[in-house]
């Protein structure tokens, strides 16, 4: 990892302490989202099946708790530097809105191929965005660039101490409504909710067997759980555009070593076969990343008969063209 600069910089693991001082951080900030519940799903699963529903959160996506929480951060005489992050798009609204709530110029690279509807949001709330080629450009190497240039400070979406902690407080507040879990479930791109959630987990139900989930056409996670390191591919492609990395985290692959069951892949099927459970059966928008865990527990991948089950609807934003597409499908 570096610092922005192209100076090497030693990792700085969170811990659960570290998503409690999130928590604070972001306390009348970041919604407290609801715990939704359904019999037809729990009939499905044959388990008690507890959804957070992060799709109704600030920007439609866990990502703002992160965001915010690494921004407040910042030393006040760094921020005014303002702040540069790269992401397809939830990560790229919940740092542009963040940093509007917290009067901080902020700096969005992002792939131009985007959803419309989240580099539309980005550009809403204030922020400068600098496209590139996700398949013939290095986003990290951009961003680098410019944070070196301006001064500015690199919030990375989900590879930083920081955005991880804030992560970690969407599972938190579920299993603080919930009690004690058997098993929590969470979608998987570059690892920062699943470490985060994993934290949460440890220190509040002990006994809980937590679970990521990849999109089947990007499994980088699951080969690096298996092979004891970081392993990078080239860049999938999936309806799942928010979990669409080649690699997990630096700083989230140990938490993810020491804390995590296991690591399961579903298909595009799976997944609009999941919204549209959502959409007709709990009458909520998820879009197809927001999916991932449920799409495994609904479909059997990872069994969970009798079991009480937590699982991340980490966010809804896709624009009505594609929904309808999906939808109709």
């Amino acid at each position: 990892m570096t610092d922005g600069t192209g100076q090497a910089r030693p990792l700085h693991i969170p811990t659960f302490d570290d998503v409690r001082a999130a928590q604070a951080r972001i306390a009348g900030k970041a919604h407290r989202t609801p715990v939704l519940t359904s019999k037809t799903a729990d009939a499905k699963a044959g388990a008690s099946l507890f959804f957070k529903t992060e799709n109704l959160q600030r920007i439609g996506a866990f990502k703002f708790r992160g965001a915010y929480n690494a921004i407040a951060a910042i030393a006040a005489e760094v921020r005014r530097n303002g702040v540069i992050a790269y992401s397809s798009g939830n990560h790229a609204q919940a740092i542009a809105y963040a940093a509007q709530l917290q009067g901080v110029p902020a700096t969005i690279v992002m792939p131009k191929d985007a959803p419309a509807m989240k580099m539309a949001a980005t550009r809403g709330y204030g922020a400068e965005i600098i496209l590139y080629d996700r398949y013939t450009e290095d986003r990290q190497a951009i961003s680098e660039r410019l944070a070196h240039e301006r001064g500015a400070t690199l919030i990375p979406p989900y590879d930083h101490p920081d955005v991880i902690a804030g992560q970690g407080t969407a599972a938190l507040e579920l299993i603080e409504e919930t009690g004690e879990l058997d098993m929590l479930v969470v979608p998987l791109g570059g690892g920062g909710l699943l470490a985060g959630s994993a934290l949460s987990a440890r220190a509040l139900s002990p006994g809980c067997a937590v679970y990521g989930v990849e999109p089947e056409a990007g499994n980088d996670g699951q080969q690096s759980l298996r092979k004891g390191e970081v392993v990078h591919i080239p860049v999938p492609r999936s309806i799942a555009d928010g979990a669409l990395s080649t690699h997990v985290g630096y700083h989230n692959f140990p938490i993810l070593q020491q804390t995590v069951e296991g690591i399961v892949t579903v298909t595009d099927a799976q997944l609009v076969e999941t919204m549209r459970f959502f959409a007709e059966r709990m009458k909520i928008v998820v879009e197809p990343t927001g999916c991932l865990a449920a799409a495994a527990v609904l479909n059997g991948t990872i069994p969970c008969a009798g079991k009480r089950v937590g699982i991340i609807l980490s966010g809804g934003n896709v624009d009505l063209k594609s929904l309808g597409a999906f939808l109709a499908g």
